[in-house]
């Protein structure tokens, strides 16, 4: 994943961009930084570290409701909203899954007849099925050794006090790969950006526009 978000920095001619990314985002974002820190000026890491962690069961709850929105054949967001509220109550948690929807043209028969109707049903961008069988690897993070990779520039990691994916033992692992990094915690979950939207956009936008 990290070398397609440096394919995309590359054909857009994009000049040592902020990466921000959430969750598996985040470590992607750490990757990259990681891997090729030329190519970025800074990163935006938001509840994830950069450690090998186990997925929340949570994960797989929400791929089958996502599974059965698309089995439904659902035809309006709103629809595939009350599915979902079946699998997880919190609203903000159930737009950030949807964001990842879409409505995708199909095309069925009517009546057994030559005749077809159109239609647009909500779909996921991802494949579920892919997503549902990386889980069990997704929580990993591919180095190992802060001696050999590190990140000289700014970094910014955005914790969940409610969440588990940046123990406090993880902020010297962060260090030592990272040592420019700054540490904001925002009361809420995982699901730091759509919880607390307000406090994430003035902790990033403190880190991107420091004070002098």
């Amino acid at each position: 994943m990290a070398d397609d978000v440096a394919g995309f920095i590359s054909e857009h001619g994009l000049k040592e961009p902020t990466l921000i990314g959430h969750s598996m985002g985040a470590k992607t974002a750490m990757t990259l930084a990681l891997d090729q820190p030329s190519l970025i000026s800074n990163i935006v890491s938001v509840d994830n570290a950069p450690i090998d962690a186990t997925l929340s069961r949570n994960f797989a709850t929400y791929i089958r409701g996502m599974r059965h929105i698309e089995e439904a054949g659902v035809t309006r967001q709103s629809e595939a909203d009350s599915i979902l509220a079946s699998y997880e109550p919190d609203i903000g948690i159930r737009q950030f899954l949807l964001g990842n929807a879409h409505r995708a043209p199909v095309t069925s028969n009517s009546g057994g007849g030559t005749n077809t109707d159109k239609k647009n049903i909500v779909k996921f961008r991802i494949p579920l099925d892919l997503l549902a069988k990386s889980l069990d690897n997704m929580g990993d993070f591919p180095f190992r050794n802060p001696d050999e990779s590190r990140f000289e520039k700014p970094a910014l990691f955005v914790r969940g006090t409610h969440s588990k994916y940046v123990p406090d033992e993880a902020i010297p692992v962060i260090g030592r790969f990272f040592p420019r990094f700054s540490l904001v915690d925002i009361e809420a979950g995982h699901w730091v950006i759509s919880e607390k939207p307000a406090d994430f956009l003035k902790s990033v936008t403190e880190f991107l526009n420091p004070k002098e």
